[in-house]
């Protein structure tokens, strides 16, 4: 298989990365970080207004542009090389495909046109205390009474879900276990007996909270006890958008590591002209490039409708986990003391590296479900 952008998306991705080159440069990564929020609300009108990027996978007939999961790729790449604080991932890769994945057609028409245009920030919860991804960990309960649906449990590392407008909440109905009985509703943001925490995480460049669902009334998304196949596709979507994310932060390090490279002088010499040194930089563009082509053949089979995606999904999602953390171990040891410094910028991305290893599953958990479902046929 043969893989190149075409003319249109080379364009594309130079106005992207224009635009994040500019408004996430790490001085402003640094500022971000330290609020609560966690990122700048006149970028994201901007990000809106100007790039329409929280359109770009939204259908046409729902107010969006229409683009494939290659251009979502593409984006994200882009902000995981500039490590951009936004609650993009939340809104558009997470919340904008489960209603995809699941809404009735009036859902997709009231909520999607408000997540293109950026005017709601939403987010998925699917986590609990135990932090698997997997159906049979979603304990919080839908409880019904007549028509009407509340959810009593909690929901644990849930992205930017302290500042989201709409939470699309997993949950199960009363009496079921394993895949049976999970569900997709919607809740406001400020919903009655809904408490928002913000959880302290290793990354702080990205906003994990906690939400305690004390009788929240909810809509249900969909049918009620059929979402087992939308949460499915909508993981795995998920993970073939952040090991694109993944690439780029790594493909930020391995870059300014080779640079460094270049000028730091020991002995004599630039260590750059050193073997070791050598060997390190060729195992990262080794590393990089297999997890890059990985990531883009499961975001093209996406567009294609490829049966396998699922298992390009793990192979992606795994292969990205360990390029990322490892090239971020290296770049900080070839940096030297100078790299275990507050001020010098790698252990940004270092954190970045380790929470999004374990974000949406760790590559271990990942291959085993890639074995599982060659098993199945998949």
């Amino acid at each position: 298989m043969q893989f190149a952008f075409t003319e249109e998306q080379h364009q594309f991705k130079d106005v992207v990365k224009r635009f994040l080159r500019e408004k996430s440069p790490t001085t402003e990564v640094r500022r971000l970080m330290e609020t609560d929020d966690g990122f700048d609300p006149v970028v994201w009108k901007q990000l809106s207004d100007e790039l329409a990027l929280p359109s770009l996978i939204v259908p046409e007939n729902y107010g969006g542009a229409g683009f494939g999961f290659v251009e979502l790729s593409i984006v994200m790449e882009e902000m995981g090389h500039s490590l951009l604080c936004a609650p993009y991932f939340s809104s558009v890769v997470l919340a904008a495909n489960a209603i995809l994945n699941v809404g009735t057609e009036k859902q997709k028409l009231d909520l999607l046109p408000q997540i293109a245009s950026g005017s709601i920030r939403a987010t998925l919860a699917v986590t609990e205390s135990s932090g698997r991804w997997n159906a049979a960990a979603v304990e919080l309960v839908a409880e019904t009474d007549g028509d009407e649906f509340t959810l009593q449990g909690e929901k644990c590392f849930v992205v930017d879900g302290h500042t989201a407008g709409k939470i699309v909440v997993v949950a199960r109905l009363e009496g079921s276990e394993g895949d049976d009985g999970i569900s997709f509703f919607v809740v406001d943001g400020d919903a009655p007996g809904l408490t928002k925490s913000l959880l302290k995480t290793v990354d702080p460049t990205r906003k994990l909270a906690r939400l305690e669902f004390n009788s929240v009334q909810a809509e249900p998304l969909g049918e009620p006890g059929a979402g087992m196949g939308a949460l499915t596709k909508t993981l795995d979507q998920a993970a073939i958008a952040l090991s694109n994310e993944m690439i780029g932060g790594a493909q930020y390090l391995m870059d300014s590591t080779v640079e460094y490279s270049k000028v730091r002088m020991q002995f004599g010499r630039v260590i750059g002209s050193f073997q070791a040194i050598k060997h390190r930089c060729a195992d990262m563009l080794l590393l990089l490039e297999l997890a890059k082509s990985a990531a883009y053949r499961a975001a093209a089979a996406l567009d294609e409708g490829d049966e396998s995606v699922p298992v390009l999904a793990n192979m992606a999602k795994s292969a990205a986990s360990d390029a990322y953390i490892q090239i971020a171990a290296d770049s900080i040891q070839i940096h030297g003391g100078i790299g275990f410094t507050w001020d010098q910028d790698t252990h940004l991305w270092f954190k970045r590296a380790k929470s999004s290893e374990v974000f949406l599953g760790d590559p271990a958990y990942h291959r085993e479900l890639m074995m599982q479902r060659w098993g199945e046929g998949i």
